[in-house]
């Protein structure tokens, strides 16, 4: 039974209002829920608080929390079970919070310390000073306090008379090696000391054995007269004048190529801005993917002010704010620490200023300009997005590091943050001596658990805060293709951010076809035996895809359904049935072959269609000019994992598709907390041969109400703070916009980050572990029937 508030009122006033209820009711019943998300229940609209039934200030002064009932009364879910919250469909009793609260939270006061620590030597310019801690976060190759110590990063493995330069390895070096960062240059003596001399370059190239056949590098040989010879003709790659090159005056080494970050052009001699999170913020250099802070800034970015940073020049973070000194006498060398007070709004993110060995090292030493990153730079400094799409870790980190969300104070933080980047380490494991994974087995999942395993260590030695909830508030986030299959048993009380939300309910094991990715192998004793996903505490979040900014501009996802003509469309790697298709037959566990079996459109290498096959149904492998278009020509378009995820349903939602599921027991991108039934189709495995039969039942009202929820939802698929942020330093550096930066300007619905912020809202709150940690008395910024009885 429905429960309704008290009234006050006369009963003919109260009839009077009920029949005037019903005729708007029956007026909106299928335009809108009888509460509009978009409704300011906190403030606008309120007449007589003894005749309103719902009133912010009486409700204000409740001590208990509104029952299930009562919530439901107010926020009634619709048809499919969901309840909208600016604009999202979500799962009721989230949905119901979120409308109830999230537009009543208020900002409170917090308390940042602005440090005024100093470090020995000021890190004798190796290094950044963290002014809080007053410890050094030194550059690729320096160590110790004060960054004295000078680390000898060698190139080449140990050599042997058969390998005069060692096993093969990604730095391996014939010429010059910078040993801070196991690099290779061309060295002094070369008219250009500074160029790379990566991978094959300076080795023997050994032709085909056979017409058609590949080139095959001689490790064990080095090309020195190809690298430094002084011919006039051809000279070697290290003395080659760009300009003759250009001019087809002299030849060159065609193996050698510019792989290096901050260097564009065939030659490297165009120098360009490198990539480095939120580019230092306009408060540093950014050094291959280290920032170098101006005096008094510290921070991966650059973004955390000190005592002696000007206080109209903190970033917006930590503005405005009522700032007092601090009444400790300061040591000889340290500086007063100032305590401004700032308003923000919860949840508050604490994020760790880890060591640099965990993320801007591993961005600073990279091999090669596109690993782990979203964007790097032209020749003009124009950004280049990339399609990394590991890159949504790089995203998710700049928007929290610059969100007003953020706050330097741990004992007011809601979370934190803990930023490893393993997409970096997965990509660069094994390409220097010192990334070796000789102990991990070759196995770049176990070689990503151990550094994981070292950033728990690091931060239970070195702060209080693991141990408040026993790491149940810190986030860590796997991007990798299996996700959290292969975190550290240490930290799985935490909220973990993944791609592949594999509850282990079908997949209990690894689903990679990749040998170096399986987990299976990681002992029992360093990993647990915890799944790779549990819906009830962790979160899937989009892969990153690069700006299209001629999609949004088209509104491809707005196409409407009388231009959808194909009922079904899948382009995509369909495994070893197909030309240059994956060979192994545990490629995407079997699902994508299944569905070519059935409804393949173009040949295999059998000559041979899908049993099923029909007219506008497409299921291929062949390439196509126009992947987009053809997504915003189909109504239903398929979500199959790839080696573990794939980026699917992003491109689905972005073009307006409905996204068609076939992957048991694995989430998708916020699905347990989106009512994924308002605008997606599951279908189980074992039904793939009923696929378009299933397609088929659903009729045009349900087709339309799922693309207008998908128009209403999409934006939260892409990570357009991120893009924003970048678009925002481009403009204080061009007069004129990219396109990206324009068509991403207009978007205005809520983006991934925007829902990342709202889930932690609401888990700050109905998490049912937070009301059994003894929390200090907090201002939480919300109305008592939003809180539970523990705050």
């Amino acid at each position: 039974m429905v429960s309704f508030p008290s009234w006050k009122c006369p009963w003919s006033l109260v009839v009077a209002i009920g029949l005037l209820l019903i005729l708007a009711s029956a007026s909106h019943m299928f335009l809108s829920p009888l509460f509009p998300s978009s409704l300011d229940f906190f403030g606008a609209r309120q007449n007589s608080a003894s005749c309103a039934p719902f009133n912010a200030s009486s409700d204000h002064r409740r001590t208990e929390r509104w029952d299930d009932v009562e919530w439901a009364a107010r926020f009634p879910a619709d048809s499919h079970g969901a309840v909208t919250y600016r604009g999202a469909p979500w799962k009721a009793e989230i949905g119901r919070w979120l409308s109830g609260c999230g537009s009543a939270l208020a900002t409170v006061e917090v308390v940042e310390n602005i440090g005024g620590k100093s470090c020995q030597n000021d890190c004798s310019g190796r290094g950044v000073c963290n002014r809080e801690l007053g410890a050094c976060r030194c550059f690729h190759g320096y160590d110790g306090e004060g960054c004295t110590k000078k680390l000898e990063l060698n190139c080449n493995l140990p050599v042997s008379p058969e390998q005069p330069f060692g096993s093969w390895i990604v730095s391996i070096c014939p010429a010059y090696c910078d040993t801070t960062r196991a690099m290779c240059f061309c060295g002094q003596g070369t008219k250009y000391p500074n160029r790379p001399v990566a991978e094959a370059c300076g080795f023997k190239i050994n032709l085909p054995s056979q017409p058609g056949g590949p080139k095959v590098t001689d490790w064990t040989k080095a090309d020195f007269d190809n690298i430094f010879t002084t011919n006039g003709t051809k000279p070697g790659w290290c003395n080659v004048n760009p300009e003759d090159a250009y001019a087809s005056k002299v030849k060159f080494k065609v193996e050698c190529d510019c792989k290096y970050d901050c260097l564009l052009g065939q030659f490297c001699e165009i120098p360009t801005v490198c990539s480095c999170l939120n580019q230092c913020s306009g408060r540093g250099h950014c050094r291959g993917g280290f920032c170098e802070c101006d005096r008094g800034y510290y921070g991966i970015d650059c973004s955390v002010p000190s005592s002696i940073s000007p206080i109209q020049e903190w970033p917006e973070w930590l503005r405005p704010a009522t700032v007092d000194l601090d009444d400790k006498a300061p040591t000889s060398s340290d500086l007063l620490t100032i305590k401004a007070v700032v308003k923000k709004k919860r949840p508050l993110i604490y994020v760790y200023d880890l060591p640099p060995e965990f993320n801007a090292h591993l961005l600073e030493g990279r091999h090669f300009k596109f690993e782990c990153v979203n964007r790097i730079y032209t020749d003009k400094n124009r950004t280049l997005w990339t399609d990394q799409l590991y890159g949504s870790q790089m995203a998710l980190y700049e928007s929290i590091l610059a969100s007003p969300y953020r706050t330097m104070n741990g004992e007011e933080a809601d979370y934190f943050y803990v930023p490893v980047l393993d997409s970096c380490i997965i990509t660069r494991a094994d390409d220097a001596p010192h990334l070796r994974m000789k102990e991990q087995k070759g196995l770049r999942s176990y070689f990503t658990l151990e550094f994981y395993k070292r950033a728990y260590d690091h931060i239970v030695e070195h702060y209080p805060y693991w141990n408040r909830s026993s790491g149940k508030d810190h986030i860590w986030f796997f991007s990798w293709d299996e996700g959290a299959c292969y975190a550290p048993k240490e930290i799985w009380n935490s909220m973990m951010l993944v791609h592949w939300g594999n509850t282990n309910s079908k997949y209990n094991h690894s689903t990679t076809a990749y040998w170096a990715d399986n987990w299976d192998q990681i002992p029992s004793f360093k990993r647990g035996n915890h799944p790779c996903f549990d819906p009830a505490k962790d979160l899937v979040l989009p892969a990153w895809k690069r700006p299209e900014p001629g999609a949004i501009w088209a509104k491809l996802w707005a196409r409407p359904r009388t231009e959808r003509t194909t009922l079904f469309y899948f382009n995509g790697n369909l495994g070893p049935g197909y030309e240059n298709g994956r060979p192994e037959d545990t490629y995407s566990m079997g699902i994508r072959q299944k569905l070519a079996e059935e409804f393949g459109s173009t040949p295999n290498k059998e000559g041979k269609l899908g049993r099923q096959h029909i007219a506008n149904v497409t299921v291929t492998s062949v390439r196509s000019s126009k992947y987009y278009d053809d997504l915003a020509s189909t109504i239903f378009c398929g979500v199959l994992p790839g080696d573990g995820w794939s980026g699917r349903v992003e491109d689905s939602m972005q073009q307006g598709c409905i996204p068609v599921i076939i992957q048991d027991g694995i989430y998708l991108p916020f699905e347990n907390v989106f009512n994924y039934r308002s605008f997606a189709v599951r279908i189980q495995e074992d039904d793939i041969p009923n696929l378009i039969k299933i397609l088929q039942r659903f009729n045009e009202t349900e087709i339309d109400l799922m693309l207008a929820n998908i128009h209403q939802t999409w934006q939260r698929f892409l990570y357009r703070d991120s893009v924003l942020l970048e678009a925002q330093r481009q403009k204080k550096l061009f007069s004129v916009e990219d396109d990206w930066a324009v068509e991403f300007s207009k978007l205005e619905e809520d983006d991934a980050f925007s829902t990342f912020i709202q889930v932690l809202h609401y888990k700050l709150h109905n998490d049912p572990w937070r009301q059994d940690i003894a929390q200090a008395k907090r201002d939480f910024g919300l109305p008592n029937f939003c809180l539970k009885r523990t705050h």
